[in-house]
């Protein structure tokens, strides 16, 4: 058994289709076949149903390219083992996020990377929380950007800042003049909120839990799509305080801060506990926090490296 092999494998995984996965390993597909088929006889296993079409994993074959992703996975980071040896700061990562933070995070974090750390090369996934969770245990990303605490034993969460929640109320609203919103006191009715959490911990604030009374629930998860529908339908909803920028003069003055609590949520890069690419991370960091305002970011990472 090979990693080559494991490689293989995963790759007709992720094209289910013999010819296509070999090309993206840039070999032949008879030579694709041949190590896969060798690498069955060695497990005594058929890890593809090759009738099927397109083809598809056996039930034993899943568990198996599951696993190799992981053995795939370490490897890559016993290179970079070496890599921190010889102070190189370069390489690939697949970061993960959600779309609650990636409109605020993403633009600058490609363009400070590609201006001031141009041998790192990064492919961002953007996905709900729970599909990134997972494919963040299954070694499928490297780093992840999430709010948090998610409450996951398997995973590291690196604090980063700490956002604010800030009302968007419809000028048609009967509460529209208030000088803030009170949490405890919000009205369900013509709340527009996300399908997806704003936050992990459900049960904090009552937006975020998972029974909402009379609030309509957007089903995608976009909070530029929630500013518009407030503004053509009224109402009010819930925006993260990144947000308020991407907003015109006119929008701006519909925010209203909240209170009585104030709501917040911590927004962390998360790992995988054997991550090691430290050097990595770092770099992943402080570019985050670079294009954040300072008053949101976390004192500690402010004032220290991540050790892991």
């Amino acid at each position: 058994m090979t990693l080559q092999q494991l490689e293989y494998i995963v790759a007709v995984d992720k094209y289910r289709h013999f010819v296509k996965a070999a090309e993206s390993c840039q070999i032949t597909q008879s030579t694709l076949s041949s190590l896969i088929q060798k690498l069955e006889n060695e497990l005594d296993i058929i890890i593809f149903d090759r009738a099927s079409h397109p083809v598809k994993p056996t039930a034993i074959g899943e568990k198996i390219i599951t696993q190799a992703k992981v053995v795939l996975f370490n490897a890559e980071q016993l290179k970079e083992i070496v890599k921190l040896q010889k102070e190189e700061e370069s390489g690939t990562l697949k970061i993960g996020t959600v779309s609650t933070i990636a409109p605020y995070i993403l633009p600058k974090l490609f363009k400070k990377l590609s201006t001031e750390h141009h041998q790192i090369h990064i492919s961002v996934e953007e996905a709900r929380l729970a599909t990134i969770i997972e494919k963040l245990e299954k070694a499928e990303i490297d780093i992840a950007i999430l709010p948090t605490p998610l409450n996951n034993n398997e995973l590291l969460e690196i604090p980063l800042y700490n956002e604010k929640f800030m009302a968007y109320v419809s000028p048609n609203e009967p509460f529209f003049d208030r000088e803030q919103v009170c949490v405890s006191k919000m009205p369900t009715e013509n709340l527009w909120v996300l399908r997806e959490a704003y936050c992990p911990n459900n049960n904090k604030f009552s937006f975020c839990c998972k029974e909402r009374g009379n609030a309509a629930i957007y089903e995608a998860g976009s909070i530029e799509t929630l500013v518009k529908i407030v503004d053509e339908n009224g109402g009010f909803s819930i925006i993260p305080e990144l947000h308020i920028p991407l907003l015109s003069t006119e929008q701006q003055q519909r925010i209203k801060p909240m209170c009585n609590p104030e709501p917040s949520r911590e927004i962390a890069l998360v790992v995988r506990k054997d991550f090691v690419r430290e050097r990595l991370l770092n770099i992943i960091a402080k570019t985050i926090i670079e294009v954040i305002p300072e008053h949101m970011i976390n004192e500690r990472v402010k004032k220290y490296s991540i050790k892991l």
